[in-house]
């Protein structure tokens, strides 16, 4: 490397498990300096062997990205707050994994087991505008929240009913489902309300109720679309029969950080019976 080079300041990176650099930009820096310490670090880091490159940029610094993408970096995710450029400088093949392909989405079948019904909304917009559809609560499960607290929040957003997790009931995968590229995994779950009283999220609801269970498995729409009728006869079977679904057992992943296993609900009850055991005995 000649002396010019050498003085040319390096850009600062985090090192990950994958031989990679995470560089994140915090300060305004002058395009052509960026591209001058760019292409400097990357030699470097050809050096050491380094595979993987991520640039995080601001939105305060979108004038480094033409620099950046003229370098050999492409986009790999953007965020309200930042752009995710990636670029791979090894001969050997890229592995940087792709940006999340899936969004998560959630169903809420909230029984009440008193009068056999079930609770149900008509929606102001979206797909089942003006289609006289009745639905069960439904939404999107939101960047860190568990599908368990995140399906209970939407009912009560939607509906003004506090109900309580009980059980994933059943789950299916859609295709570019989402700006027709990503991947919708819903989830079908049962939860017990604690209210009865509807208030409707006038923003979103037009209508909500408690509708006998038959009442909503005999709408025209579940019986003339399969995947609706099929979900429509799983929520049925649940209301009326021993139908068990997948419950929550609480516990740690290897570094501590609280997580949750979905399991049969009748093993899920043995698991947290034997630690409760085990604590006990301490």
């Amino acid at each position: 490397m000649d002396t010019r080079a050498q003085q040319i300041p390096l850009l600062e990176g985090e090192i990950d498990n994958y031989d990679g650099v995470t560089v994140t930009m915090v300060e305004p820096m002058d395009a052509e300096v960026f591209t001058e310490s760019l292409r400097a670090s990357l030699s470097h880091w050809r050096d050491e062997g380094k595979k993987g490159i991520w640039i995080k940029l601001p939105l305060g610094l979108a004038n480094l990205v033409e620099a950046a993408v003229s370098e050999g970096f492409r986009y790999h995710h953007a965020e309200p707050e930042y752009l995710m450029l990636v670029s791979w400088i090894s001969e050997t093949p890229d592995t940087i994994p792709a940006n999340a392909s899936h969004v998560v989405a959630a169903g809420a079948l909230v029984i009440n087991k008193n009068t056999k019904e079930v609770l149900v909304v008509q929606e102001r917009s979206g797909f089942f505008k003006d289609k006289n559809v009745w639905k069960l609560p439904t939404g999107v499960i939101n960047e860190g929240e568990d599908i368990w607290t995140g399906i209970a929040r939407e009912v009560e957003e939607e509906t003004g009913i506090i109900a309580d997790f009980v059980e994933v009931l059943a789950f299916r995968q859609s295709h570019k489902a989402i700006l027709k590229k990503k991947t919708d995994m819903f989830f079908l779950c049962v939860l017990s309300p604690r209210s009865y009283d509807i208030t409707e999220q006038k923003s979103e609801i037009l209508q909500a109720k408690w509708m006998p269970i038959q009442e909503y498995v005999d709408q025209p729409w579940n019986k003339k679309n399969e995947m609706f009728k099929f979900m429509a006869n799983i929520c049925q079977k649940k209301c009326e029969e021993e139908y068990l679904g997948f419950a929550i057992v609480p516990t740690t992943t290897s570094s501590g950080k609280e997580s949750f296993i979905y399991c049969n609900a009748d093993h899920a009850n043995r698991l947290k019976a034997t630690r409760d055991q085990a604590s006990a005995s301490l």
